[in-house]
């Protein structure tokens, strides 16, 4: 009868040993993996005001009070003179009705330009006009950017 005590008592304790090392090994991965996820940086970086993810590309549009990425959105218009090597585009952006457009100029970063659509295919202001049917910008009647 001893022997049998000492055979249950032996698999009592390695069943107790072998329990707590597992709960001991689940409570370790467990803070190994929010630790983990605390070190790992955001994907897409910084958010501007409107909550655009700049890193990706994004800017906010007043026009359609959303943030879009100009390249994959915006009509692409490239400087008539290149001056040196760099290539610096302008886009413009339609509202859903295509009653307005929106331009982003490279030199007038936070200037909002809202164009109302005039006549046939043509927005204006007081300083740029863009002709869509030519796909082109001009700005103070100079011809600047084009498709």
């Amino acid at each position: 009868m001893k022997k049998g005590g000492v055979l249950i008592l032996g698999i009592f304790t390695f069943i107790s040993c072998t329990t707590t090392t597992k709960k001991a090994e689940a409570k370790s991965g467990e803070e190994q993996q929010v630790k983990t996820q605390a070190e790992t940086p955001k994907i897409g970086g910084e958010k501007d005001d409107h909550g655009c993810l700049t890193a990706a590309g994004e800017t906010w549009s007043e026009l359609n009070q959303t943030c879009l990425r100009l390249f994959d959105q915006g009509l692409r218009l490239n400087p008539v003179q290149v001056e040196g090597s760099a290539v610096i585009s302008a886009f413009v952006v339609f509202n859903a009705d295509q009653s307005k457009l929106q331009l982003f100029l490279p030199t007038e970063a936070q200037q909002l330009l809202i164009l109302d659509k005039k006549e046939g295919n043509v927005y204006q202001d007081a300083t740029y006009t863009f002709d869509g049917t030519e796909g082109v910008l001009y700005i103070n009647g100079e011809k600047k950017y084009a498709k």
